[in-house]
């Protein structure tokens, strides 16, 4: 099998050949990837183009990017003004967003060996600058799908391209701080389904759009996670995440394409009303004790749910070869009968160089695998 039949054969149900194997964010077949351009990256990219299943994570330009998401990006409202200035070895950047009802500002930082972005103030704070980001109105303004053809070409036979979509609940929490964003969610619960709300048109536009110029075979829908203990109860996640994200996976579904939701954290109170959602697949997947459900208990629950994962990042950076062949080899024990698995990381490295031990580390991760994964 190919790369692309033996993914799509997870989605589907049916066995592949082995159990796929994917690097996560580690895009092997994506040559505007910042990966496939960090020297130290190299010899492991190497491997990864010739040994894994590329699931190539691509967005078009313009698709809600960067702080502020969608209500920055899909309306011809607001005007905004943005400084960048350097700080030691950071680059800090303020946006002021300008409303009808006043102004919002957030700050960001990043650092040149790290490849992130850390939000050090967010745009809201109070209910008050709720009330301004929802006296933006909205008007849809179409993403930029130049590079599709590129990445589909590029990817081919090697896996599939996998298109993120951010829901309202992941719009809305990072609008906030962790912090206040659960306390605003408990003691402003109207006035936050009002944002949610708010930002429902917006990703549910983007998503026809993206379905429509064909950006995917798979979508991975971000954002359940926010909704998931230890940051909110159960009953919560059933207000903020399954009502919209059930909608999301339906449309979707008529599209033909496959959902995938992603969720870090404790999934066993809430598997239940992610499987309500009509998803197709699951991730990360987290195992105990980062998580609090092992692969074998999802698929005792929910045997047609497609499982992403399980092996820590934590792991493969700090870990042992010893510790992530025994790793591998449990998840590949628990995951591979009856298909509907992929072995994959919950997260992947982002600091610059890679590590020479989290670079043997995933070599192991790969060869492990490969040796074990057969049907």
């Amino acid at each position: 099998m190919t790369s692309r039949e033996r993914l799509l054969a997870v989605m589907r149900g049916d066995i592949p050949d082995r159990v796929p194997v994917s690097t996560y964010e580690l895009v092997g077949w994506n040559s505007r990837a910042w990966e496939n351009h960090e020297p130290s990256y190299g010899r492991l990219m190497d491997c990864i183009r010739a040994k894994t299943d590329c699931i190539a994570m691509w967005n078009p330009s313009g698709a809600a990017e960067g702080i502020g998401g969608a209500f920055m990006s899909w309306t011809d409202s607001v005007t905004l003004s943005r400084e960048t200035r350097a700080e030691d070895s950071r680059s800090i950047t303020t946006t002021v967003v300008h409303t009808p009802k006043g102004d919002l500002t957030a700050v960001t930082a990043r650092d040149p060996d790290v490849h992130t972005t850390w939000t050090l103030k967010h745009f809201c704070e109070t209910a008050e600058d709720v009330r301004k980001f929802l006296s933006i109105s909205y008007k849809y303004a179409p993403p930029d799908f130049s590079g599709l053809p590129r990445i589909r070409q590029e990817v081919g036979e090697h896996g599939i391209v996998m298109p993120s979509i951010a829901d309202p609940l992941c719009h809305a929490a990072e609008l906030f701080a962790m912090s206040d964003f659960t306390v605003f969610a408990f003691t402003e619960k109207a006035l936050f389904r009002e944002v949610l709300d708010a930002f429902f048109p917006r990703v549910m536009d983007a998503l026809v759009a993206m379905l429509k110029a064909g950006a995917g075979d798979m979508y991975r829908i971000v954002g359940p996670e926010y909704a998931s203990e230890p940051y909110l109860p159960p009953r919560l996640f059933d207000e903020f995440v399954t009502p919209y994200d059930s909608r999301m996976v339906e449309l979707i579904h008529e599209h033909g394409r496959y959902a995938r939701l992603h969720c870090h954290g404790r999934l066993c109170n809430v598997l239940d009303s992610i499987a309500a959602t009509g998803c197709d697949g699951i991730d990360p997947a987290e195992p105990p004790p980062d998580g609090d459900i092992t692969i074998a208990e999802i698929r005792g629950r929910f045997p047609k749910l497609g499982i992403f994962g399980n092996i820590e990042l934590k792991l493969l950076e700090h870990g042992t070869k010893d510790d992530v062949q025994r790793a591998v080899a449990a998840a590949i024990n628990e995951g591979k009968p009856g298909g509907r698995f992929c072995l994959m990381p919950t997260a992947a490295p982002i600091n610059i160089p890679l590590a020479r031990k989290t670079e043997e580390n995933y070599l192991a991760y790969i060869d492990t695998a490969l040796e074990l994964g057969g049907y």
